[in-house]
């Protein structure tokens, strides 16, 4: 008989450091039922959740090193939920400009919002009282 919860929950706390970046790859491969999303929606999973961190450290926390960034994840029997949090102001990722126009292509920014938005099945962006939240999901 199986006795494993239904739902089961990670933390990661890391330092708002471009280095901290490599921490999540292993992390991830922690959490229960990341392997059933298979190689190609793990890897988008990854890249998602390596852009959401990144964005947090350089435009949340300004790479301040004593910021630090959370990820809390919940695995289910049915999905896999990211939440990315910083201390930044926030931003209206509304006004995030589509890095696939022309007048975009050169620009440095815009790219991390869009890969999180098209390999996720579900992303959402909120302020919170100490900053802000990026929740990326992936279903089963």
């Amino acid at each position: 008989m199986n006795h494993m919860r239904p739902f089961a929950t990670y933390q990661l706390t890391l330092s708002s450091s471009r280095d901290s970046i490599k921490q999540v790859e292993p992390f991830l491969r922690t959490v229960h039922k990341v392997e059933e999303l298979g190689d190609k929606r793990f890897h988008d999973l990854l890249v998602s959740l390596t852009e959401a961190v990144n964005n947090a450290i350089i435009h949340g926390n300004n790479c301040d090193p004593s910021k630090p960034v959370v990820i809390d994840v919940q695995s289910s029997p049915s999905q896999i939920t990211c939440a990315v949090h910083d201390c930044g102001r926030g931003f209206d990722p509304a006004s995030v400009p589509d890095p696939r126009l022309p007048e975009n292509l050169l620009s440095e920014g815009g790219r991390g919002v869009f890969l999180i938005r098209h390999l996720s099945d579900s992303v959402e962006f909120s302020a919170t009282q100490s900053g802000m939240a990026v929740v990326i999901t992936y279903y089963l």
